[in-house]
């Protein structure tokens, strides 16, 4: 399903810090059957201020993390059973540790599906310092800027001060190297708008890290998502 080519010849660039913008990691057949597939069973609603940002989105567990099992498999197209699969192999891991040059072979994964409907956003951060490195993937078959949503990278933690401005098209994804510098932030979906934004973050960890996403003995009010296919 991923070219993992597409990963291992990706450019990362270190300017405002070390990131990557990588394309076409599907077939136009793959991108099709994931984008028109999306998942929408088992999402919880994430809200709140951490004192860093302010977030609204909502959030379906892929790989839970460090785990080597597909969560809710059963609700899955046979499109995202095999790019869950793929996040699971060696080769992806060998595809990202060339990218960055680090090696990940055997450090944590967590893997999340988003959708961030009319009003959702996360303001500008630094990732958690538990974090290495997040590859954010994008999954809608076409999106006009103008309802927000799109990917920020950040020259600072001021909101206007934009470096790149990323698209969540299928085929579209960005590589976030953790650091002191490393802000961005998505834009809000601006209130009317008739679609989701769909995102993935496939997000490695160092071990033992827990995850802030799914805490340890939270019972989290699960529903599906309702938002129109495109």
């Amino acid at each position: 399903m991923l070219i993992f080519k597409n990963i291992q010849t990706g450019k990362l660039q270190n300017n405002p810090f070390s990131w990557a913008l990588l394309e076409n990691l599907y077939s136009p057949a793959d991108a099709e059957a994931l984008a028109s597939s999306y998942p929408h069973d088992h999402y919880k609603t994430v809200k709140g201020s951490d004192g860093e940002k302010e977030y609204l989105y909502e959030s379906r567990a892929l790989i839970p993390l460090g785990a080597n099992t597909i969560s809710q498999p059963e609700e899955l197209s046979n499109a995202w059973q095999a790019l869950a699969n793929n996040f699971l192999s060696k080769e992806y891991r060998e595809a990202m540790s060339q990218l960055i040059d680090y090696d990940l072979m055997t450090v944590p994964l967590e893997v999340n599906t988003f959708h961030y409907g009319p009003g959702a956003s996360l303001g500008p951060h630094l990732d958690l310092k538990t974090k290495i490195v997040t590859h954010v993937l994008y999954f809608n078959k076409t999106w006009d800027m103008n309802d927000g949503g799109y990917l920020k990278i950040l020259n600072s933690k001021r909101p206007n001060d934009i470096f790149k401005t990323i698209s969540p098209i299928i085929g579209n994804s960005a590589i976030i190297v953790r650091s002191e510098k490393s802000w961005h932030a998505v834009e809000k979906v601006v209130d009317g708008c008739q679609w989701s934004r769909r995102s993935l973050t496939a997000t490695f960890y160092y071990p033992k890290s827990p995850s802030t996403l799914w805490p340890n003995g939270e019972k989290a009010a699960l529903h599906r998502n309702t938002s129109r296919d495109m």
